[in-house]
């Protein structure tokens, strides 16, 4: 009785609807961004900030310049309030049940395009086979992918084990190598590459949004390994397209650089400093891991990494 009493002044207190106004407050820092957002009149919102602002006890936004800045015990509320919309949502919306042949739900992961162009075809054919209805939407890796989890932005992570978080599950789905690659009428033509070939050539490398430096450049720099870098981009599958015409040469993933070979006048090269295998992991939410949909995808992922093999 005392529980239920308590709770009935908790939410005469505080409309819990709020609390997904304060989300997007606290998130947008824009009253009339978060308006827009919830499809609610600016005057609506203002009108909410004003209550949370009466229940906190705290103006929670302040205008300072031009910008509208959280304050310190905002920043305290933000994840904590995400996390917990976000555990109401999948709470809500989860199921025992999934029936991928019914099914038309949109999984949304997050992926490299090294993963785009190796493992991703493999998967879209298995699930156009048996889940015609599903839909996809793959997003490009961002710092910090374990936000994008944690926010309920993507259903899963395609990330190396070195950049998954640890708090929360993940599995390997992919190993793979590394291997050099040079244009095929070039310096590096023919032979072997030494250790001196490969620290003095001109290097093409990649530079992840994930982290401040891509995994073969960590892996060459704990053992040692300084690379000239000349060339810089975004995308590891441009890689082949920048060394063509050209005497550098480029660390790739094998399966990446067979795929390459096919179109590009590039020859592959054993590396002449030994390199740890890649593990490639699909991470999600602690709170998903009884998510049917998710659980049927991480095994039809897991099908179709095998067939990379």
């Amino acid at each position: 009785m005392d529980h239920q009493t308590s709770a009935m002044r908790f939410n005469n207190k505080f409309d819990l609807n709020l609390l997904v106004a304060l989300d997007h407050l606290l998130h947008l820092r824009s009253v009339s961004g978060a308006a827009a957002r919830m499809n609610v009149t600016q005057s609506a919102m203002s009108n909410a900030l004003l209550r949370l602002r009466n229940y906190f006890d705290d103006e929670l936004l302040v205008k300072i310049g031009r910008k509208m800045e959280l304050t310190p015990r905002a920043e305290a509320l933000k994840d904590s309030i995400r996390d917990l919309l976000v555990r109401v949502d999948w709470t809500i919306a989860s199921t025992s049940e999934f029936d991928p042949a019914q099914s038309d739900r949109c999984f949304k992961i997050l992926a490299s395009d090294y993963t785009m162009a190796t493992l991703v075809p493999a998967l879209l054919a298995r699930c156009e086979a048996a889940a015609p209805g599903i839909r996809f939407d793959f997003l490009q890796q961002v710092q910090a992918p374990e936000r994008a989890l944690e926010r309920g932005d993507v259903d899963l992570l395609i990330i190396p084990r070195e950049f998954s978080s640890k708090l929360h599950p993940s599995e390997v789905i992919v190993e793979e190598d590394f291997c050099a690659i040079a244009w095929s009428k070039g310096k590096f033509a023919r032979g072997k590459l030494s250790r001196s070939d490969y620290t003095k050539a001109s290097h093409v490398v990649m530079r992840p949004a994930i982290a401040t430096q891509s995994l073969e450049t960590r892996y060459l720099e704990q053992g040692g390994v300084t690379r000239n870098e000349a060339i810089s981009t975004y995308a590891f599958t441009a890689i082949p397209h920048l060394v063509v015409g050209t005497n550098r040469i480029a660390t790739l993933h094998r399966r990446l650089a067979k795929l390459a070979q096919r179109s590009l006048p590039i020859r592959i090269i054993e590396l002449p400093v030994s390199l740890p295998i890649m593990q490639q992991c699909v991470q999600w939410h602690r709170y998903r891991s009884n998510d049917a949909g998710l659980i049927w995808l991480r095994d039809t992922m897991r099908a179709a990494a095998l067939e990379l093999r």
